[in-house]
C-alpha cells in the first residue's frame, strides 16, 4: 500500500464517522417520531453536551447555556413528535439552528423588557402605604383610555411578546402599520401617565 493511499484513508476516517453519528442521529429522530420513548432519552444524553457547549460559548454563564438546554431539547423533541421535523438527517443542524433562533429571542424580548421599564419607569415593590391604598392602577386606567387598535397592539406586543409581522397577520395590517400604531400608542400612554387627573 503507497503513502499516497494510506493518507488518502487516514483523512477519510473522521468523515466516515460524521457520517455513522448522522445516521445514527437521523435513527433516533425517526424514533422518536414513531414514539420511541426510549429513543428520547437517548436522544437527550447525546444532544444534551452539544448545546450545553454552544450555550457557554455564547452566553458566557453556565446557568443560562443550562436553561438553553432545557428549552431547545423539549422545543426539538415536541417538533419530533409532531413529525414537524422535514429531514431527520440534519438533525444535529436543526438542534443547533433552534439554539441560535431561541438566543436571538431571549436577547429581543429582554431589551424590549428593558425598553419597557426605560419608558415607564414604575415601582414594582410597593411601600405599606401603597400597598394598602384603594385607588385605581394608573397604568390599567390609562391602558383603557386608548383607543382600541392601539390598547390591542401595546398589550400583544409587550404582554404576549408578539413580533410586529405576527402582530399584523392577526390584525389584517402590515407591520410598518403595526409600528406606527405601537409608536402612538406609547405616546398617548405615557402623556396620560404624566398627566395628573382621569385619563
Amino acid at each position: 500500500m503507497t503513502l499516497s493511499i494510506v493518507a488518502r484513508e487516514i483523512y477519510a476516517l473522521p468523515m466516515q464517522y460524521v457520517a455513522e453519528a448522522q445516521e445514527n442521529d437521523a435513527s433516533l429522530a425517526r424514533r422518536i417520531a414513531a414514539a420511541d420513548t426510549g429513543a428520547e432519552a437517548e436522544f437527550c444524553r447525546r444532544f444534551a453536551p452539544r448545546i450545553r457547549l454552544f450555550g457557554r460559548k455564547w452566553l458566557h454563564s453556565d446557568a443560562a447555556a443550562a436553561d438553553l438546554v432545557q428549552d431547545v431539547l423539549l422545543m426539538v423533541l415536541q417538533k419530533l413528535r409532531a413529525g414537524a421535523v422535514r429531514d431527520p438527517e440534519r438533525i444535529a443542524s436543526f438542534m443547533l439552528g433552534t439554539a441560535r433562533q431561541m438566543m436571538v429571542d431571549s436577547r429581543r424580548n429582554t431589551g424590549r423588557r428593558e425598553r419597557i421599564l426605560e419608558t415607564f419607569p414604575i415601582d414594582f415593590i410597593p411601600d405599606e402605604e401603597t400597598a394598602t391604598d384603594p385607588a385605581p392602577d394608573r397604568l390599567r386606567l390609562c391602558l383603557q383610555a386608548l383607543p382600541e387598535r392601539e390598547r390591542a397592539v401595546l398589550v400583544m406586543t409587550f404582554y404576549d411578546d408578539c413580533p410586529a409581522d405576527a402582530l399584523g397577520k392577526q390584525l389584517g395590517l402590515n407591520a410598518g402599520h403595526v409600528r406606527v400604531i405601537r409608536h402612538r400608542g406609547l405616546e398617548h400612554l405615557r402623556n396620560c401617565l404624566e398627566t395628573e387627573g382621569p385619563p
